[in-house]
């Protein structure tokens, strides 16, 4: 992966939570946006950690002209903005994930191996509005959790109706461990340790009321 941020004690920080026992190899490190473009047509990242506060130009800019560049990089904002019109912009601009920087290094680890993975995710505090977030004018519906795989997506919305795992299992005829597991994979996903914050989070985005 290549790490972007203007900050070097930022890079550091990160860079120190990935070169443990994590197999992510950090490739490079970027400070301006030509240096960001340089870097990605120079190693060709799997993943980009990107906080667009850099210069110009600016980060939404930036994002859409390293996807020009390098398009099979999955490019996840690291940002201190918890601001809905800087989410937005990132996410339409082509950016896979977004978290904030005050998330966990267990939490940095799991958003860049989901990205990896080319899968979409967000941080906690972003997911419960998402999907008021990038509606568009015409009120298409976009489902609030994009890091769920459709079975997940099934599971999840039967949790937030207050449904047990057995009924669960019945209902989609899955096995009993099966569901289980998949409930696990949703609360790493979601950042939450129980049900109960799960079932929150996810009645907060306007699920489970089917």
């Amino acid at each position: 992966m290549l790490l972007a941020d203007a900050q070097p004690a930022i890079r550091h920080g990160v860079r120190s939570v990935l070169e443990g026992p994590g197999g992510i190899r950090v490739v490079g490190e970027a400070a301006t946006a030509q240096e960001v473009l340089a870097e990605a047509a120079r190693w060709r990242p799997d993943v980009l950690v990107l906080d667009p506060l850099m210069d110009e130009p600016a980060g939404t800019q930036l994002i859409a002209r390293v996807l020009r560049l390098v398009p099979e990089t999955g490019v996840l904002v690291f940002s201190s903005v918890d601001d809905d019109k800087a989410i937005t912009s990132a996410l339409h601009a082509g950016a896979r994930g977004y978290i904030v920087k005050r998330a966990s290094a267990e939490q940095i680890l799991r958003s860049i191996q989901a990205v990896a993975a080319g899968d979409a995710i967000v941080d906690r505090s972003i997911a419960g509005r998402l999907s008021a977030l990038i509606r568009p004018a015409t009120g298409q519906y976009y489902y609030p959790f994009p890091q769920l795989t459709n079975r997940e997506r099934d599971v999840l919305e039967r949790i937030a109706a207050g449904k047990s795992n057995s009924a669960i299992a019945r209902e989609l005829a899955l096995a009993s461990k099966t569901v289980s597991n998949r409930v696990s994979a949703i609360f790493g996903k979601l950042g939450v340790a129980d049900r109960a914050q799960a079932i929150v989070l996810a009645k907060d985005a306007g699920l489970g009321h089917g």
